[in-house]
């Protein structure tokens, strides 16, 4: 092959990119996304992808370190009252935002507030139990709860604990999320729907000392090979969400990089056991589905064995993992007593798989698998905003989905699990489960929070609204000339300490 027509095949394979990137400043880095985020409003968002950029736009009151302890962010130390029921927080002195707005207690106040009262809020049941907040002095305020909550820290680790500027929210209104205004190391520049999100170094940024890169694009490209195309030649500095079929070609090339962790999240089959006809609305069937179900084959045909197989919102390395629940072991023959017993030896349902590079492949491997105990099973694919509006009414029967896990089992099982909660697609509701999810929220000790678990899983692992099959091992991939990448177990990557050389 002509070196001519080798440059032709690459830049074949290569995403359709502006003029101007191919000339980019050292400190530009090109970070390479599988989806376009949803609305960049920290009370609205809730895509994996748009956390992504959060990173470097939204300072939180807390951060995660490696190890998923707390660590200082915007508020600098925090006490909780003897009973369990105010939360006094300090800030960070001389934080501003980008429009230079200063960060006080009455914008903590305006932006938690914000939170708990915007139409469409996704932050409201995350933070319910907050009663009222109160400013105390200048850089001090109080969160009075109305019942005791143990995960509220974890949860000022994401959005919930992202501040926004007051003067800009009031301004902008509904229309924030298209020049949003926060306190983190960058400040936004433009977003072209589908093509890229633009933000630039803050210079007035409370930690500018650790920030050296000037610029980020990111580049939402669903498709993981053309991801790792566009890496190798020189277009992308970084890329998230590596596929795990590819992890020995980059372990290969003496130019690229590789970091790895453990999601806190789960890969799951929603269950809509309520959408008229269904045979999901038989316990046996889903049951049945579940038992049809090798998880450890899944693993091994379609993300090259790098994945955790799982049951349940957490991993079995977990310390929350409830053990009396191990990852079930596949049964083809009880599946078909079982879809016998229900009357129903065919059952055909429709999965729904968001339209990307990995999904159809394990919407397949799922489809053999439950055909061999009778299922007839239809894969649906769709693009990921489509996916989402199609849960939101409850307009689809069985649902690849992915979350991204939060530092608390809590952020993985209360908004997904309680009734009438803003994340539970499959309208879930039972006594049982509900009172297991308050009583672990409503204490920091340990052994009871266990027991919770314990009995939260006594029922949502029996009655099945959904089927918990992974956990994903994050994969990044990126060029050796960026230094002080560290995988977080939370997915997103840290730009404090970042440098491309």
């Amino acid at each position: 092959m002509s070196r001519l027509s080798a440059a032709c095949l690459i830049a074949g394979l290569l995403v359709s990119l502006p003029l101007s990137s191919t000339v980019l400043s050292a400190q530009t880095l090109r970070y390479g996304m599988m989806e376009d985020p949803d609305a960049l409003d920290p009370t609205l968002a809730r895509t994996f992808a748009s956390r992504m950029v959060f990173a470097a736009l939204c300072d939180k009151l807390v951060d995660i370190g490696p190890d998923l302890k707390p660590v200082p962010q915007l508020a600098t130390q925090w006490e909780l009252s003897p009973d369990e029921k105010t939360l006094t927080m300090h800030l960070r002195p001389g934080v501003r935002f980008h429009d230079g707005e200063p960060l006080n207690a009455a914008a903590a106040k305006f932006s938690i507030e914000r939170h708990l009262k915007m139409p469409g809020s996704q932050r409201r049941g995350e933070i319910a139990p907050i009663d009222t907040v109160e400013v105390v002095d200048d850089l001090t305020f109080k969160i009075n709860l109305k019942t005791p909550f143990a995960p509220l820290i974890a949860q000022f680790t994401d959005r919930a604990g992202m501040m926004v500027s007051p003067k800009a929210a009031e301004r902008l209104g509904d229309k924030f999320s298209t020049a949003p205004v926060c306190a983190g190391p960058f400040r936004f520049v433009e977003r072209v729907p589908q093509d890229r999100i633009v933000v630039e170094r803050f210079p007035d940024y409370w930690n500018k000392d650790q920030i050296q890169i000037q610029r980020i694009e990111f580049r939402p490209i669903p498709d993981a090979t053309v991801r790792l195309t566009n890496l190798r030649a020189g277009q992308l500095d970084l890329l998230e969400r590596l596929a795990p079929t590819d992890v020995p070609q980059v372990s290969r090339d003496a130019k690229l990089a590789l970091g790895s962790v453990y999601e806190l999240g789960f890969q799951e089959i929603l269950l809509n056991p309520a959408k008229a006809g269904s045979p999901l609305a038989d316990p046996k069937v889903r049951h049945a589905l579940d038992l049809s179900i090798d998880r450890n084959a899944l693993n091994q045909v379609v993300f090259n064995g790098e994945f955790l197989p799982g049951n349940q919102w957490v991993s079995p390395k977990h310390p929350s993992y409830v053990s009396e629940y191990p990852v079930p072991k596949r049964d083809v023959a009880k599946a078909k007593a079982l879809l016998a017993e229900a009357g129903q030896p065919k059952p055909q349902i429709t999965l729904s798989v968001y339209a990307n590079s990995e999904a159809p492949q394990v919407g397949q491997v799922i489809q053999a698998m439950a055909r061999e105990a009778g299922f007839d099973i239809r894969i649906q694919a769709a693009d990921f905003t489509t996916l989402l509006d199609m849960a939101d009414k409850g307009n689809f029967e069985a649902y690849l989905y992915s979350w991204s896990g939060r530092p608390d089992p809590d952020g993985n099982t209360f908004s997904f699990l309680g009734c009438k909660t803003p994340l539970n697609y499959s309208r879930y509701c039972n006594a049982e489960a509900d009172a297991a999810l308050q009583a672990e929220r409503g204490t920091v000790d340990p052994q009871k929070r266990q027991a919770a678990w314990k009995q939260l899983a006594d029922r949502v692992l029996n009655d099945r609204p959904g089927l918990y099959l992974l956990h994903r091992k994050l994969l990044w991939a990126y060029t050796k000339k960026l230094s002080g990448f560290v995988a977080y177990p939370d997915g997103l990557a840290r730009f404090t300490g970042l440098k491309l050389n």
